[in-house]
């Protein structure tokens, strides 16, 4: 009896994390392959890189149409062109000015360090080229991370807020929040392989845009065998 009542009172043991090849199973079982990043061209990437920073990608669709329709998408035509010319095309993404004067610093970038060749660019070596773009203004490491990974096919996994989100609620996260925590959580358990970071980081998107929303909708998440947050809320 004495030896139950000790076996009773044992704390809980913590429940183990699920491997993030499960997860990404799970997600790629539910929504398939999403083609990710939709663009004609490596520079078409980054200009939307840039276009979708606080923007739905719908908008950000409007604005690339634009600059396509008026034959300024290469980093020379997009230098030729007056700001103010410039945030009306991008008028449809949101903070036109400041998207304007940013497009700008990267094809300066493009110009300047790279004679204008996009593919001698994407080509440098990424660490150094990741030092660059960081230093251009309007671009963080998410965008300069997106620029690497879809642009330029490097494997750096790229973390946004949806990454945050949905992974904080299947409590499996690192245990700071800065950026380089995040992903260097991600690039210590999957195998460096930009193909996989690339399926990976938009099936999270497409995941957080459909069910784990802000209110997510928990009874039809396929990953909802992995999540102890929507365990909770559906036994609720």
């Amino acid at each position: 009896m004495v030896a139950m009542e000790r076996s009773a009172m044992r704390p809980e043991q913590p429940r183990p994390e699920p491997p993030l090849l499960a997860i990404y199973g799970a997600l790629l079982e539910a929504y398939g392959p999403q083609h990710w990043w939709p663009a004609e061209s490596p520079f078409e990437v980054m200009v939307g890189a840039i276009l979708t920073q606080a923007a739905a990608w719908t908008n950000v669709e409007r604005a690339i149409a634009q600059l396509k329709a008026t034959g300024v998408m290469s980093p020379q035509a997009i230098l030729a062109l007056a700001e103010h010319d410039l945030a009306r095309l991008v008028r449809p993404a949101g903070y036109f000015n400041a998207k304007a004067r940013k497009l700008k610093a990267l094809c300066s970038l493009i110009v300047d360090r790279f004679g204008g060749d996009v593919d001698a660019m994407l080509a440098h070596d990424p660490e150094e080229l990741r030092r660059l773009l960081l230093a251009t203004y309007g671009i963080g490491p998410e965008t300069a991370d997106s620029i690497l990974l879809y642009a330029a096919g490097r494997p750096y996994f790229v973390v946004d807020a949806y990454t945050r989100r949905l992974f904080a609620r299947l409590q499996v996260r690192p245990p700071g929040d800065t950026y380089g925590e995040w992903q260097e959580f991600f690039t210590a358990r999957l195998p460096r392989d930009a193909s996989l970071y690339n399926e990976f980081h938009a099936l999270i998107v497409r995941h957080c845009k459909e069910r784990c929303r802000v209110r997510p909708l928990c009874l039809s998440c396929p990953v909802l065998p992995l999540c102890p947050t929507g365990q909770g809320t559906v036994s609720t």
